[in-house]
Order: C-alpha cells, then structure tokens, then sequence
C-alpha cells in the first residue's frame, strides 16, 4: 500500500522533476561546461579553460554593456520602487472610484513589451511626440529622447516609473496589512502625515520593501525587452548591435544575447552568464545582510 501510494506520488510530480532536469538542471550545467570551451552549435565542443572569462575582461564592449547596466540597476532600481510606493499610498486613500483608478494605474505592467514600446517610440518622437509637443506649449525645446545617447537611458527609466504597476500592486496589498490601530495612536500623539509616513508606514512594510529591492536589482540586472526592441526599432538597431546610438542601449544581457544568438559564440555568452549570476548573487546578499539594521518584522 505504501509502495504504490510513492508510485503514486512519483507519477503527480514526474512533469515537475522531468521540467526540472530538462529545462533548469541540464541547461544550467551545460552553459558551466560551454564557458570553459570553444562551442558555436556548428563545430565540435573545445576545452579552453579560462578564455572565455579573460574575454570578459578584455572586451571594450562587456565594459560599456556593464556601465549601461549599473546606471539601470542605480537609477531605475529607486525609481521604480518610489513609483510604486507613492501611487500605493495614493491608491490606498478612500475616495470615490478607488478600484478604477487601481485599475488605470495597473494595466501599464501588463501591457506587453512591444506594444508599449511602440507606444513610447511614438511619445518619445522628437518631433511629434507627446511629451515634446507638451514642452513646446510651453515654451521649451525637448530632447531628442531615443536619437541622443544622453537621454536613452533616461527614457527607458521614464518607461519604468509608466509600468510600475506590479511594483505598486505589492506595496497596495502592504499597506492594507499595517495595523490601523498604529495610525490611531500616532493621531493621538499629534504626529502628521509626514511623521506617520517615516515612522509607521515605511518600518511597517519594510520586510516589502526588501522583497521588492532584491527582484528588481535582480530584473535591471538582467534588462533586455525595453532596451532590445527601442534599439530595433531605431536605425541604431539596422546593424544587428543592438546598441542603440553610441551604444548607449548596449546592456550586458543584450550583448550575451547577441554573442550567443547573433555571433554564435555560446562560450563568451555562457561565461558571461556565470559571471552575471555572480554578481548578482553577491548583490543579493549584500542587501539581505544590510538588511538586518533597516528591516522589521512583527514580532521585533
């Protein structure tokens, strides 16, 4: 009896262990043996040790790929969590028509990466965008927001705080999780908004907080489906870089795609894989150790 209700349970969870080797074991261990070789899908795999890591850091390219990616993960990183957090905090006053605007603030995140994309080339347009139509009412000259290599990145941060959506549905959900017997007290005290803010409200979710700061060092370390299609989508991208003007738009994923995908050298792009896995990791647990002086939980 006990043999077949195993059996059982082994028949349930085959699809989730077969899943599991298949698409996360096996690719993860092959990309570790393909960045110590030589391997472009068309010749046979060859042992080269420790040159596809030297590579890394040879390249001009990888440099200014990791540049492009630590101003995402140092400006975009805040922007979106504060975009997130103030439009919670608005969302969760009780006004008349509250889950319309929930609604309304929602659906950015989940517009798909091309169509917003090409919402935001068309907003972005120098010449007859919206953005730069506004600053011409009133008197200003707008940039050239996707054709300059100073205001791509730029761009791509306005298109995050647009579809932080899923950032501030998290911090909504937060927020009605923090005791209103709290605020009450503070009303006693006299405290303001502001005090009620910094004092309550922020040590109250800050177990979010963390939880929302470590995924998204871990997405704009990885950025790609903005910066990739902008880049195509612009003469920039006819060349196949994917760099954007003065490769401004080349971030360190949309290289390792382009030389895994585009170049075929799957053993620079399994290297750099690895070494972006590290990174982040050692990242990750950075801010989970620093986390012990600004993070509470309930029971602290």
């Amino acid at each position: 009896m006990r043999r077949k209700a195993n059996l059982t349970g082994l028949l349930f969870s085959a699809p989730f262990i077969l899943g599991l080797l298949v698409f996360t074991l096996y690719p993860t261990g092959a990309s570790l043996v393909y960045s110590f070789s030589d391997f472009n899908l068309f010749k046979p795999l060859a042992w080269v040790g420790l040159d596809n890591y030297k590579w890394i850091f040879q390249e001009k390219e990888v440099s200014k790929s990791i540049l492009n990616t630590l101003y995402m993960v140092l400006l975009a990183t805040p922007v979106s969590l504060i975009a997130g957090l103030l439009t919670a905090q608005l969302l969760n006053l009780k006004v008349k028509g509250q889950s319309i605007f929930r609604t309304f603030f929602y659906i950015p995140s989940i517009v798909p990466v091309i169509a917003s994309s090409l919402v935001w080339m068309w907003v972005l347009n120098p010449k007859s965008g919206l953005i730069n139509s506004l600053l011409d009412l009133a008197g200003l000259r707008g940039p050239n927001w996707l054709l300059d290599a100073a205001w791509t990145k730029p761009s791509l941060i306005l298109m995050t705080a647009w579809g932080s959506g899923g950032v501030m549905i998290i911090f909504l959900a937060a927020l009605q999780d923090v005791p209103r017997s709290l605020y009450e007290s503070a009303d006693i005290d006299g405290a303001g908004s502001v005090r009620k803010f910094f004092s309550i409200t922020l040590p109250s979710i800050s177990p979010i907080i963390l939880f929302q700061l470590v995924m998204s060092l871990i997405v704009y370390f990885q950025y790609f489906a903005q910066a990739f299609m902008l880049a195509s989508l612009t003469n920039s991208g006819a060349d196949q870089t994917m760099a954007g003007p003065e490769k401004s738009l080349l971030f360190y994923a949309i290289l390792l795609y382009r030389e895994a995908f585009v170049d075929f050298r799957m053993g620079h792009a399994s290297a750099m894989a690895w070494v972006l896995f590290i990174i982040t990791a050692l990242v990750t647990w950075l801010v989970f150790r620093s986390s012990k002086r600004w993070v509470t939980y309930g029971g602290d």
